[in-house]
C-alpha cells in the first residue's frame, strides 16, 4: 500500500488541480451510496420489485440532499470539458479529435455492461424468471445511462455553450415549469429540463474555467441564494422535498429535473467551491490523494456497475431461502434502515469485485496489451488538460 501510495504522488504533476479531481469522486460515491440506501429490492409473490424507503419514511429525505451529487458531477465536468477544449484548440487538436477521446472514455466501459446484462437477461428469461423481474432489475442497470447521454450531448456541445450565462438555461427550466406545472400545459415540455437543466451546473463550471467569476464570493452567493430559493419553492410552490423520485408522488424532481432540483443543484455547486480550498489542503497528504486519485481511475466503472453489485449480493441472498432484512424485506421501519447500513461494506467487496473484472474496459487495456501505452497517452493528455485549466 505504501508503495502504491508513493508511485501516485511522484507520477502527480506539481500543477494537478487536486481539488477539483476531489469534487468529482465526492460526487461519483455520492450517487453510489444514495443508489445503495435508496433504492430496495422486494422479494415476494415470487418476483423482485423495486421500493424505495423514502416511500414509507419521509423522514429520511435529508438522505437525498446528501447523496443527490449529480450537479456537482455537472459543475467539474463544466470546467474540464471547457478547460480541455481551450487546451487542445491552443495544441492544433480539432474539434472532431477532441470529441472523440472524449467520448471514447465515457462510453467504451458501456459495452462491456450492455453486454453483459444483455445475456443476463436472456438467461433469466430462459430459466423462468418472470418478466417483471427481469424488467425491475434492468431498468436498475439501464437507467443511470440516461446520465452519460446527457453528458455526451453536453460534452459535444462545448464549443457552444462555454460561453453562455448560467441564467439562460435556467430561464428555461424556470419557464417550462411555470407551463407545465403552474399553467397545465403538456407535460412534455418538461423534457426540455433533461438539457436545460443539467446545463445550469455545466455552463457554471465553463465560466469557472476561463476565470468570470471570483470562486469563494460566488461560492457563498450560489450556497446562500441556491438554498433559499429551494426552501421557498418546496414551501410555497409544492415541489417535493425530496431530490430523487419517490414511488408515487406526483411530480419528481429528478424525472425529469424541475426548478427545485436545479436551484438546490446551485447550493451544492456553492458548496463544492467553498469545499476547494480544505479539499486542496487535505489532499496534500499523499494518502488522502491515492485514495482520491484511484476512486477517479475507476470512475466510470464504478459507475456502471454499482447497482450490479447491489443486485448480485440480493442475488445470492435468496439462496438463503428466506427474506433477508435490509436485502429482500419492504423499507418501511427503522430496522431495514439499520440492516441497509450493515449490508453496505457488502456490497462494496461486490462492487470491488466487478472492478477487478471489468476496470480493463475503462483503462482501454481489455483488447490487448498495446493499450497500456495508450492510456498512459490518455492519462498524460488529462494531466496536462488539468494542468491547463
Amino acid at each position: 500500500m505504501r508503495e502504491t501510495v508513493r508511485r501516485i504522488e511522484r507520477a502527480t504533476p506539481p500543477g494537478r488541480d487536486r481539488g477539483i479531481d476531489a469534487l468529482r469522486a465526492l460526487a461519483v460515491l455520492g450517487v453510489v451510496l444514495g443508489h445503495w440506501l435508496v433504492t430496495a429490492l422486494v422479494a415476494d409473490t415470487g418476483t423482485v420489485r423495486g421500493a424505495s424507503p423514502l416511500q414509507h419514511m419521509p423522514g429520511l429525505i435529508p438522505l437525498s440532499w446528501l447523496f443527490q451529487t449529480l450537479a456537482v458531477f455537472f459543475l467539474v465536468g463544466g470546467h474540464v470539458g471547457a478547460a480541455g477544449y481551450a487546451s487542445a484548440r491552443a495544441r492544433g487538436t480539432t474539434y472532431r479529435q477532441w470529441l472523440g477521446a472524449r467520448l471514447a472514455r465515457l462510453f467504451g466501459p458501456v459495452a462491456a455492461v450492455l453486454t453483459v446484462w444483455t445475456v443476463a437477461a436472456g438467461a433469466m428469461l430462459a430459466a423462468g424468471a418472470g418478466y417483471a423481474t427481469v424488467h425491475a432489475l434492468g431498468k436498475l442497470v439501464l437507467s443511470p445511462l440516461w446520465f452519460l447521454l446527457v453528458f455526451a450531448a453536453l460534452t459535444a456541445a462545448t464549443p457552444l455553450v462555454a460561453g453562455l450565462h448560467p441564467l439562460w438555461p435556467l430561464a428555461v427550466v424556470a419557464c417550462g415549469d411555470l407551463v407545465r406545472l403552474g399553467l397545465g400545459g403538456p407535460a412534455w415540455l418538461g423534457w426540455l429540463n433533461v438539457a436545460a437543466g443539467w446545463l445550469v451546473p455545466y455552463c457554471l463550471g465553463a465560466a469557472w474555467a476561463r476565470g468570470a467569476f471570483p470562486v469563494r464570493a460566488t461560492g457563498r452567493a450560489l450556497l446562500a441564494g441556491g438554498a433559499a430559493a429551494t426552501t421557498g419553492l418546496v414551501l410555497y410552490a409544492g415541489y417535493p422535498a425530496s431530490m430523487v423520485g419517490v414511488p408515487g408522488a406526483a411530480v419528481s424532481n429528478l424525472d425529469p429535473p424541475t426548478l427545485a432540483a436545479v436551484t438546490f443543484g446551485l447550493a451544492q455547486c456553492g458548496a463544492a467551491l467553498l469545499l476547494l480550498g480544505p479539499l486542496r489542503r487535505l489532499l496534500r497528504r499523499p494518502v488522502a490523494w491515492a485514495a482520491v486519485a484511484l476512486v477517479n481511475l475507476a470512475a466510470m466503472t464504478v459507475f456502471l456497475w454499482h447497482q450490479t453489485a447491489m443486485m448480485a449480493v440480493t442475488a445470492l441472498g435468496l439462496l438463503a431461502g428466506e427474506a433477508l432484512p435490509g436485502l429482500h424485506t419492504v423499507p418501511d421501519g427503522p430496522g431495514w434502515v439499520l440492516a441497509r447500513l450493515a449490508w453496505l461494506p457488502v456490497f462494496a467487496v461486490a462492487l470491488l469485485v466487478c472492478l477487478a473484472a471489468f476496470h480493463a474496459y475503462e483503462r482501454g487495456t481489455a483488447g490487448g496489451r498495446g493499450g497500456s501505452r495508450t492510456v498512459r497517452g490518455r492519462g498524460a493528455a488529462r494531466t496536462a488538460e488539468v494542468r491547463r485549466a
